[in-house]
């Protein structure tokens, strides 16, 4: 039996418009993310967020990405929104992520510092561990870290992000290897406006990089 060739998942973030969802959909992406921090240009209210996951066919993913979030907003959302993953980008700690008894992505903002395999094993409960730029503000800021501060040995699942596009990824995959990609302002036209070719170029280009 021949075996299945490799390939790469792909999430698409911080989707606002039903359009939108439809073309990440037929571009290949196998998870979209809806956020729900009210700072992010990107926010969509937990019922906007139910409509556009109505236009999810089976198998692809509705995440919910939350930033240090109250208690009553998570709780808002998942009566609302059918998420199948969670994903905390703040200062939540394991048992904060853990607490909704939902698979869950943890998400670092990478520094020169940071002992990425002793945070991940704190979180040893998520799915994956996504990494990003760290910036002032969270996510979408469409910085790239320096991906030589991956450790090669990581004790979870690695999601790389981060200033993404579909002239970089190809090589982002290359030389950090990761399980999975995320991108937001890389495929934009502007905040919260998903370019529909460069969805398309991004999901091509990361599936490519794998069969190199």
């Amino acid at each position: 039996m021949t075996a299945n060739p490799p390939t790469m998942k792909v999430k698409i973030c911080g989707l606002t418009r039903i359009k939108d969802v439809e073309a990440a959909v037929a571009a290949g992406a196998d998870a979209v993310g809806f956020v729900f921090y009210r700072q992010s240009p990107r926010y969509v209210r937990p019922q906007a967020a139910a409509a556009l996951v109505r236009h999810l066919p089976p198998f692809v993913d509705a995440v919910g990405l939350f930033v240090n979030a109250a208690k009553a907003e998570i709780e808002a959302a998942l009566a609302a929104v059918p998420l199948n993953l969670l994903q905390f980008h703040g200062d939540e700690s394991p048992e904060e992520c853990e607490r909704w008894q939902r698979p869950y992505i943890r998400a670092a903002r990478v520094t020169p510092e940071m002992d990425l395999p002793a945070f991940a094993r704190r979180f040893a409960s998520a799915r994956a561990l996504l990494l990003d730029a760290f910036t002032k503000g969270y996510g979408g800021g469409g910085k790239v870290f320096d991906w030589s501060l991956i450790p090669p040995e990581l004790p979870l699942p690695l999601i790389l992000s981060g200033g993404l596009t579909p002239e970089n990824v190809e090589e982002a995959v290359r030389r950090a290897r990761p399980a999975a990609v995320d991108v937001s302002s890389g495929v934009e036209s502007a905040a919260g406006v998903k370019d529909h070719q460069r969805m398309a170029d991004f999901v091509a280009a990361a599936r490519r990089a794998v069969l190199e």
